[in-house]
């Protein structure tokens, strides 16, 4: 089990970031993500594994004035 944005979710199998970012219609270039209290590079997303007890903060930038 992994959080995100404070929401328990069970992953059922082996996810990367990006995996997750994608599956969940997130749109990388306008998001910014915070893992285990440290911020993620969007070159990292494909590499970095989530792990059972992980902390993901996903932020959306929203446009507008």
């Amino acid at each position: 089990m992994i959080i995100v944005n404070g929401k328990e979710i069970n992953l059922t199998e082996d996810t990367t970031v990006a995996e997750y970012l994608e599956q969940n219609q997130y749109q990388v270039k306008r998001i910014a993500v915070e893992l285990n209290g440290d911020i993620l590079p969007k070159y990292s997303y494909s590499d970095t594994m989530l792990k059972d007890g992980d902390r993901l903060e996903v932020v959306t930038f929203v446009g507008g004035g």
